[in-house]
């Protein structure tokens, strides 16, 4: 490998993007998406995404194209698109063999090349049905002409403290000598090092059982909430008694949403069937996380004892991203409004078009300017949480604040709710 390699970044968003910039400081690196208007807002020094600030996307030699044919020969190909489920949860690998069959369509045989997945898969996809598609379509043949590697990503939307540059990456390569040629790529990249895993397919499973780790225990929270509300029990007084023991685990209850948390699990559990076990523990936090919303909607419902005019506030699936990939909060929306509310939805950060073309919700930036029977504190972007206690004059007389994340409990009205 040269002293300086080739790299080509496949797939810019939450986090091809912040990865091909990281890359860009020791490498000549190529972004490329095939959205052009993604591509010309990044020349323009804007990311819809909001990691990566004006003046980074201005000093960064990433050069970015929305054409393969503008790449030349890499060393490595990275692919870094999304990995959905479809409408029955199964997963959707549609995008990432569309990416790997652009990078069919690139390799030079000549350099050798490696192409690294960090897309979230079911372990065996990497090498059963990516390596053989690059294969047929290139003619070319895996473990001579090029290489497989797989590192998967450990992005978190928001997130400033587990940044690119910090994080120890999981890395894996089909010999030991491309194990060694992305661990020194993936050095390059982060002070947080890197870990060597056995196999790819280990590193393909580390991933897609962090996300389901994480599911099932906010699951366990879900439902013990359901339990302890039979009783009138917060239980955010429950969890300030618990956490005083050492070993307690700090998870809480919630809206689980978003492209990992929500959507991983199930690419484990299509894997399980696959071979004949059903995954009962896996499926069931599933469940009990994707009822969630609606369980949320029919208390804050039966609380207020009749509909009326309702402001959710936040819609995208965490506080402080623009993110509204799998928001639980359109279910929640949709469920008040089954009940017969009269639901505005406000979101300082999200996409008014993605709103309106994902979920059919139409922003309204004036929302705050009125007062409502029920607001709802769905997402508690810092925006809100700066108004503090203003928060209460959002709430018509007789109306009930809902809190559900219990992040302002400054507002002490009687009518206030929270899980």
């Amino acid at each position: 490998m040269s002293e300086r390699p080739t790299v080509v970044v496949i797939g810019l968003g939450y986090v091809g993007l912040p990865l091909a910039a990281a890359l860009a400081k020791s490498t000549d690196c190529w972004g490329l998406d095939i959205d052009a208007r993604r591509i010309a807002e990044l020349r323009d020094g804007h990311d819809r995404t909001g990691e990566l600030d004006t003046t980074a996307l201005e000093k960064t030699t990433l050069k970015l194209t929305s054409e393969p044919a503008d790449c030349p020969p890499a060393d490595f190909y990275i692919v870094t698109v999304p990995t959905p489920v479809d409408a029955d949860n199964r997963p959707d690998l549609s995008i990432v063999m569309a990416a790997t069959r652009t990078v069919a369509g690139m390799i030079d045989a000549a350099r050798a090349p490696i192409v690294v997945y960090e897309s979230t898969v079911y372990p065996g996809v990497t090498e059963d049905m990516c390596g053989p598609e690059i294969e047929r379509l290139s003619g070319l043949t895996c473990g001579k002409d090029f290489f497989l590697g797989y590192s998967p990503e450990r992005i978190n939307p928001g997130d400033r403290e587990h940044t690119i540059d910090r994080i120890t990456k999981v890395v894996s390569g089909q010999t030991p000598a491309v194990l060694d040629r992305v661990a020194v790529l993936y050095e390059g990249v982060t002070s947080g090092g890197v870990f060597r895993a056995a196999s790819i397919k280990a590193a393909e499973a580390a991933k897609v059982i962090e996300n389901a780790q994480r599911d099932i225990n906010i699951a366990f929270m879900n439902e013990i909430t359901h339990i302890f509300s039979g009783i009138d029990l917060s239980i955010w007084d429950v969890l300030d008694a618990a956490r005083t023991k050492w070993n307690f685990l700090p998870f809480q209850p919630g809206l689980v949403g978003g492209h990992c948390i929500g959507v991983d699990p199930f690419y484990l559990a299509h894997l399980s069937e696959k071979l004949g076990y059903h995954p009962s523990i896996i499926l069931a936090g599933r469940g009990t996380n994707d009822g969630m919303a609606g369980w949320v909607a029919e208390q804050i419902h039966a609380r207020a004892g009749k509909a009326g005019t309702a402001l959710v506030m936040g819609l995208t699936f965490k506080e402080n991203v623009p993110d509204l990939r799998n928001s639980k909060v359109a279910d929640l929306v949709a469920r008040l409004a089954a009940l017969g509310h009269d639901v505005t939805v406000h979101d300082p950060l999200a996409d008014p078009a993605e709103a309106m073309h994902e979920y059919g919700i139409a922003l309204d930036p004036d929302a705050l300017d009125r007062r409502y029977d029920t607001v709802v504190l769905a997402v508690p972007h810092s925006e809100y949480l700066a108004m503090d206690e203003d928060l209460a004059g959002l709430v018509a007389p007789d109306g009930m604040f809902a809190d559900i994340k219990n992040a302002v409990p400054k507002v002490s009205d009687p009518t206030r709710w929270t899980l």
